[in-house]
């Protein structure tokens, strides 16, 4: 990947069943709130590999990466 693309980190909250398997993964990228709902903790992490597998393994499908270029680029 270039300098120049951005991976970015999301969640679908409204999907999200609360297995919360994306925790067990990449906890430093993702939590969940009081209800048990995802949350991105880390939209651009470094750990790619980490948030591939939990993309991978999110049983509702709730999470996705995306890449762009940054503002400004």
């Amino acid at each position: 990947m270039s300098d120049e693309q951005l991976l970015r980190v999301r969640a679908d909250r409204d999907v999200c069943i609360g297995a919360g398997m994306c925790v067990l993964t990449a906890g430093a990228v993702f939590d969940q709130d009081d209800d048990g709902v995802v949350a991105v903790l880390d939209e651009t992490p470094e750990d790619i590999d980490a948030v591939r597998r939990a993309v991978a393994n999110c049983p509702s499908g709730a999470l996705s990466i995306s890449t762009g270029t940054p503002a400004g680029a």
